[in-house]
């Protein structure tokens, strides 16, 4: 007889390959893949990651990594994620979500908005430590 480990939590969510990621290698501006791929993290996260260095203003850099945090969440769900659980930084699909999500805690603590800051930054931490540590230890 088989037991099942009713205290263990979720199984880790494994985002698929997202097409967006081998285009932005390639050097394709991150604004024509948001373009064409408005669905993907990774265009949304290297959109927001492009405004941040060229020096936007913290509400632009929210707007993008909000709306990448969002389209994340359904790309999420329809991968089987129930709204807890890990999302390991170790699957390299999973970074587009991670890095939006550490972007978005940045850009709340930027504009002064503190609950989502908190929120955003404990999410990123329970969802990976390992994606905490490389985009928010140092925060």
């Amino acid at each position: 007889m088989s037991h099942v480990d009713l205290m263990a939590g979720p199984p880790p969510t494994h985002l698929p390959q997202d097409p967006a990621a081998e285009r932005l290698a390639a050097g394709e501006a991150p604004a024509a893949v948001v373009r064409d791929l408005p669905a993907s993290p990774f265009a949304w996260a290297a959109l927001a990651e492009q405004a941040r260095d060229q020096g936007a203003d913290d509400v632009t850099l929210y707007a993008f990594a909000r709306v990448g945090y969002h389209r994340s969440l359904d790309l999420l769900r329809r991968s089987g994620w129930k709204g807890h659980g890990p999302v390991p930084w170790e699957h390299e699909p999973n970074r587009g979500f991670l890095r939006c999500l550490a972007l978005l805690a940045l850009a709340a603590r930027a504009i002064g908005e503190t609950p989502e800051w908190e929120r955003c930054r404990d999410f990123l931490r329970e969802s990976s430590p390992a994606a905490y540590d490389a985009l928010l230890g140092a925060a």
